[in-house]
């Protein structure tokens, strides 16, 4: 318990930003956007599967999430979540600060790195942001989480590495495409329908001219 106190509460000191905060203080279209996300992923990591404890197999969007957002908000959302679904049973406490870290904090970072490189070194576009961006980082997101969460658990020997393959990094291959699909039709529905929203989106920079 006293690590995952540590743990939450390092990651919520190194995501705050005074700026960010006021925003979110200010600008009801941002609380909207924050809580509304936050309960949508609350809802979304509810609905899991696992033959084993602390092996959990669901979808993250984390990806669009944080393309939203922006990375620190995108990080307290899950955070959040992560610690309501601690409370509702649906994650262990004994784990959370793995699913923190591997489920929220890396996706998100990752997510954010793809687009900041995708920003400065590839074309701007509206497609290549909604492939590079959302699609492809959405595949990547899940599947550096279920890779780190599988060392985890592998080298703190809590389960052997074939059962960790047989029962979990195995169906990497099942939840890649989905989970790329989801964030990528989201990055495109809020593109088109509420592009004000989506933080890391510019019309100048992808649209104007192009």
């Amino acid at each position: 318990m006293l690590l995952n106190l540590i743990v939450f509460a390092a990651v919520a000191y190194l995501a705050y930003d005074k700026n960010t905060l006021r925003l979110l203080l200010t600008e009801k279209p941002k609380q909207h956007l924050f809580f509304g996300y936050t309960a949508l992923l609350t809802i979304l990591w509810s609905i899991q599967a696992s033959i084993y404890e602390g092996l959990e197999v669901h979808f993250l969007w984390m990806t669009a999430c944080t393309l939203f957002l922006g990375p620190r908000l995108a990080i307290y959302a899950g955070l959040i979540a992560t610690l309501i679904n601690c409370l509702l049973g649906s994650y262990q406490w004994d784990n959370a600060y793995i699913q923190l870290l591997s489920g929220v904090c890396l996706p998100a970072l990752v997510s954010y790195l793809v687009y900041v490189i995708s920003f400065h070194k590839l074309p701007r576009h509206f497609f290549i942001y909604v492939f590079v961006c959302g699609f492809f980082a959405g595949a990547l997101s899940i599947g550096l989480k279920m890779l780190a969460i599988s060392g985890v658990f592998t080298l703190t020997g809590q389960y052997a590495w074939d059962v960790v393959f047989d029962n979990y990094l195995i169906l990497l291959v099942l939840l890649a495409f989905p989970e790329a699909l989801l964030n990528g039709m989201t990055m495109t529905i809020g593109i088109i329908y509420v592009p004000s929203w989506v933080r890391t989106f510019y019309d100048s920079q992808y649209l104007d001219d192009k």
